[in-house]
């Protein structure tokens, strides 16, 4: 009798939403990226069509779902739907969707009636095209890992942030939350920094039947004469981030930073950032941030060894929350 013993491959492809990030990501993983050949059609439509076989392979396909030029979010949804079809009907063992961004993650509930619960929609349409797991950072509502029927492995952007924080920030500072559903987070960030950061947050409410906009209105915790640093998982509008700059300066801090995994920075953002009392805005690269959006303020941390960490991981059937400590499950 002849035992054959399969030789492991993994396959490493990405959308053209953020190249950068799935080059660096490769770079990482020292292999190189196959070649999609994404083509648009006159009317719009996509085509991808693989150069190499992925027959038995490990394909891991990079996509996040954001807007660039010329390109909408859908765009690159369904771009990377395709992508994992195409994979799925070339014969890939198991094909993961890498998702640095993952798009309509804040509709992940019903707020009002006769709403869809968008998060779930996306979720079951990588189940539809073929995707064997899913693989995203700081998702906006942790119960969206229960949308998918499959392993999801939900990585988190703190220790690289924190990392940040060690290098440049002052002894004494607060981790601020800008608002009470992110407490846990900041709770989260502290403990990855020396004992003697303390944790606050503030109050806000969002008017009635309106949209993007934020008042803050008080601060929990100690924050006068201290520099404090709010930390969310994203920044979109900078509505939220803004205001709470405003009112914890109100209150006697002496600085204000604010982090942020996914810089979503839709218009007014910049704007705000710019004419803000925050001193410096700290970001991962799950999003791309284009030139024009790249101000004096804004400083950019890269999650490209985190993803190539966890793809190994998983390539090599090991524990990815081991990489974290178990505090991405948090």
């Amino acid at each position: 009798m002849i035992e054959v013993v399969p030789k492991r491959r993994l396959y490493l492809l990405a959308g053209r939403s953020h190249q950068h990030l799935a080059e660096d990501i490769a770079a990482q993983l020292k292999v190189e990226l196959s070649e999609p050949n994404l083509v648009d059609f006159a009317n719009g439509e996509i085509r991808p069509r693989f150069e190499e076989s992925v027959r038995g392979a490990d394909v891991f396909i990079i996509q996040s779902h954001c807007r660039t030029p010329g390109r909408s979010v859908n765009d690159s949804l369904m771009e990377h739907w395709l992508m994992i079809d195409a994979a799925k009907r070339a014969s890939a063992k198991r094909i993961t969707a890498v998702c640095p961004y993952y798009g309509y993650s804040r509709q992940d509930r019903k707020s009002k009636g006769r709403e869809p619960i968008s998060a779930r929609m996306v979720s079951d349409f990588f189940a539809t095209a073929g995707a064997d797991r899913i693989m995203s950072v700081d998702l906006h509502s942790g119960q969206i890992q229960g949308f998918f029927d499959g392993p999801v492995d939900h990585l988190t952007a703190v220790p690289v942030l924190t990392s940040y924080l060690r290098k440049h920030a002052p002894a004494g500072f607060v981790m601020v939350a800008p608002d009470t559903g992110r407490t846990k987070v900041a709770e989260q960030a502290a403990r990855h920094l020396s004992g003697d950061v303390d944790v606050a947050s503030v109050y806000k409410r969002r008017p009635k039947d309106a949209v993007n906009q934020v008042q803050a209105l008080d601060v929990m915790g100690h924050v006068k004469g201290k520099m404090c640093v709010l930390i969310d998982d994203m920044i979109d509008t900078a509505g939220t981030i803004c205001a709470a700059a405003d009112i914890l300066i109100d209150k006697g801090a002496t600085e204000v930073w604010a982090m942020a995994t996914h810089a979503v920075l839709s218009d007014p953002a910049v704007d705000r950032l710019k004419n803000s009392q925050i001193t410096r805005v700290v970001v991962t690269d799950t999003l791309p941030l284009p030139s024009e959006k790249q101000i004096d303020k804004i400083e950019v941390c890269s999650v490209a060894t985190m993803f190539a960490d966890a793809i190994d991981a998983v390539f090599e059937d090991g524990s990815v929350s081991q990489i974290f400590g178990g505090e991405n499950q948090t």
